[in-house]
């Protein structure tokens, strides 16, 4: 933790970072608050998973100032890098999985990770469930079926599901879905909603910062926000 707070550094630019970061997580968590209202559900049924990949330190370091502790990650390395020293200091701290994972790499990402969302064919569900530590674990599906992004067809989802539940042991508890960035995300969103009562899975991860209030009224139970909290994606040395 020491490695990450020296990263962050002081002065008038952490401040100014503070206190824009707080702004956005009290403005996104009213929307949220207000979208769960709207729908009838309870307060507590939606997660805001925080999407911390490239970002500096300290616009994480301020992520946890506010109170946050459900971060979302695309690659195993750099979560290592953001979170690794952060654990001790922060043991409620929970990490999400929300790029695509190697199955090289389904060990590291098993033993960081807290749920992993990605899980999309036998070989990679086979190789998280022999990494040997449970683990809770999504279904990605690619509800657009675009050949250049990772997911099970749907047409495929059920015999995966089968697979990973009956012959993996994997504990699958919700299905992920990325829409097509000129789709609405509305159809995508009740497919994937469809597909997760028929298979009797209580979580859904859909919806980002630009759709996350649809995808609340379509029953997303996990929200993945990330420039609506941290502003653009830069990387850092």
């Amino acid at each position: 933790m020491m490695a990450f707070i020296a990263r962050v550094g002081v002065g008038c630019q952490t401040v100014a970072v503070m206190k824009d970061i707080t702004a956005n997580f009290e403005e996104i968590g009213g929307r949220i608050a207000k979208a769960v209202t709207d729908a009838g559900r309870a307060p507590e049924s939606v997660t805001l998973v925080a999407v911390s990949k490239v970002q500096p330190p300290e616009k994480l370091k301020a992520a946890l100032d506010c109170g946050h502790r459900v971060f979302g990650e695309n690659r195993v390395q750099e979560a290592r890098e953001h979170w690794e020293a952060a654990r001790a200091a922060y043991p409620d701290l929970k990490l999400h999985l929300i790029g695509g994972l190697q199955t090289n790499k389904a060990r590291d990402a098993v033993a960081l990770f807290d749920v992993i969302e990605t899980i999309d064919r036998i070989k990679l569900a086979d190789a998280v469930a022999d990494a040997g530590r449970p683990i809770e674990c999504f279904i990605q599906v690619n509800t657009g079926e675009e050949p250049q992004k990772g997911g099970v067809l749907p047409y495929d989802l059920e015999a995966l599901y089968r697979h990973c539940t009956e012959k993996s042991g994997l504990k699958i508890t919700g299905l992920m879905c990325i829409p097509p960035v000129d789709a609405s995300p509305i159809f995508h969103f009740g497919l994937l909603a469809t597909w997760a009562k028929r298979l009797s899975l209580p979580k859904l991860s859909m919806g980002m910062s630009q759709d996350f209030e649809e995808a609340i009224r379509m029953g997303a139970t996990h929200v993945r926000v990330g420039s609506a909290l941290f502003g653009e994606r830069v990387k850092y040395e």
